[in-house]
């Protein structure tokens, strides 16, 4: 286990936790979701850490990661179910080629769109949702979302959602890339959670 593999899991962790504040309260940190979804644009870094800017960007991720590590209450299995599902999905969408190339296409679009809007604007967000229910919803891996259903039925609440979940995507692919196995969660906890409090 590296530091670049618990990274990723912080991402996601992170990503996780915006879509469970989006979907019970209807709201997020707007500077978290500026550099998750940023992130997903990011796709030629010098470094693993510079697809969020830095780790210190990740902070809110750590430490969600090492509360679902940690003995305690502060466990979530909705948190335990997204990044699940994240991960889940993501195999589908590297086992297809098809749909591998039609999402580098698509972001290379959102990319254009940035010199003129910033992620974070609605039509952006909109955009990024967009192709998450194209390229990775056909894939069969639903990832179910909890949260108060008058809140789920507003169109910009879902385009957030979706748009985070394309950012989850982004950071399990990194996970793929630097080695990371579903296996480590078992055999390299106490590593995780070391790595982990040295970015608190």
């Amino acid at each position: 286990m590296n530091e670049h593999q618990v990274m990723a899991l912080a991402a996601m962790c992170q990503v996780a936790r915006q879509v469970q504040k989006i979907a019970q309260y209807g709201s997020s940190n707007d500077y978290e979701l500026e550099k998750l979804l940023s992130s997903i644009v990011e796709t030629t870094p010098d470094s693993p850490a510079d697809v969020y800017q830095g780790t210190a960007n990740l902070r809110a991720g750590y430490q969600c990661l090492l509360e679902q590590l940690s003995a305690g209450e502060k466990k979530d299995v909705e948190i335990v179910k997204y990044v699940g599902g994240l991960m889940q999905l993501e195999r589908a969408l590297s086992a297809k080629s098809t749909s591998l190339a039609e999402l580098g296409k698509s972001i290379d679009d959102i990319k254009r769109r940035l010199d003129h809007f910033a992620i974070t604007d609605d039509t952006v967000i909109a955009a990024l949702a967009d192709i998450y229910s194209k390229v990775l919803s056909p894939l069969g891996h639903r990832i179910q979302v909890y949260g108060k259903p008058d809140l789920l039925k507003q169109q910009l609440v879902q385009h957030k959602i979706r748009a985070l979940l394309l950012a989850g995507i982004r950071s399990a692919v990194l996970w793929r890339q630097m080695g990371g196995k579903r296996r480590h969660f078992f055999l390299a906890k106490r590593k995780i959670i070391a790595i982990a409090k040295n970015h608190i």
